[in-house]
């Protein structure tokens, strides 16, 4: 028997076209649009990995600096294997002048350690979004461990365990550790914890009645809010 092999043409209506062009078109802005987001996580998590590095590596920095108490009057400072007296006043442990990728100056202002959540980084001398990425920052209030409200901003990355990613865990009677640039270390305790509007500022307040305090800022609810610590000198 004789096989007749009829060869059909599909007739494709330009209807039939542009859907297929739609489809095909958003399939590869599909795509596109997870690559980039991929792209993006992955150098934010780079960013922020650097950013705690240098951290870091300010920290060491400054732990090279080793000074001894000899007197009220006098301490012993030794430096890459160099011994010198200095009066207490003229001591600064965090002279070391850095700079940022984009060649803006900072210094150190303190060091913050609170032991209860393993949070431990230099507080650097003023606060702009490229400081956040690289340390905690001071936000507001006078020299480290002086009268008035010493006021310390960080990022938290969402609960990362960088910077502030942890501070929501803290607790009223937790203490805060702050060192100034004389080598001095002033513990302070946490005694209250809460949440304002970004646009309130009034924890800022330099108004102390003579005691030493600190507060503590991050971001919560992924930025719409703010979470305030409030900390006050062991004395």
């Amino acid at each position: 028997m004789n096989q007749i092999l009829v060869n059909e043409k599909v007739y494709v209506t330009p209807k039939l076209k542009r859907k297929k062009i739609f489809y095909k078109t958003m399939f590869i802005l599909s795509v596109l649009i997870v690559l980039v987001l991929i792209i993006y996580l992955i150098y934010s998590e780079y960013d922020r990995r650097k950013g705690e590095a240098i951290s870091k590596d300010i920290l060491g920095n400054i732990a090279d600096v080793d000074t001894t108490v000899i007197n009220d009057d006098t301490l012993v400072v030794a430096l890459n294997d160099n011994i010198e007296e200095v009066h207490p006043k003229q001591l600064d442990k965090f002279n070391t002048v850095y700079k940022t990728d984009s060649g803006k100056e900072y210094k150190v202002d303190s060091i913050l350690n609170i032991p209860s959540l393993e949070i431990k980084y230099p507080v650097l001398s003023e606060s702009t979004d490229e400081l956040l990425k690289i340390s905690l920052n001071k936000f507001w209030g006078g020299e480290p461990n002086s009268v008035g409200n010493y006021c310390v901003v960080g990022h938290n990355y969402d609960g990362k365990d960088i910077f502030f990613g942890k501070l929501n865990k803290i607790q009223n009677g937790d203490i805060v550790e702050l060192e100034d640039k004389t080598g001095k270390v002033l513990q302070y305790k946490v005694y209250n914890k809460f949440i304002v509007q970004p646009t309130d500022v009034a924890c800022t307040s330099q108004i102390t009645n003579g005691k030493r305090e600190m507060t503590l800022i991050t971001c919560s609810d992924g930025g719409k809010t703010r979470l305030i610590v409030k900390c006050r000198a062991i004395e």
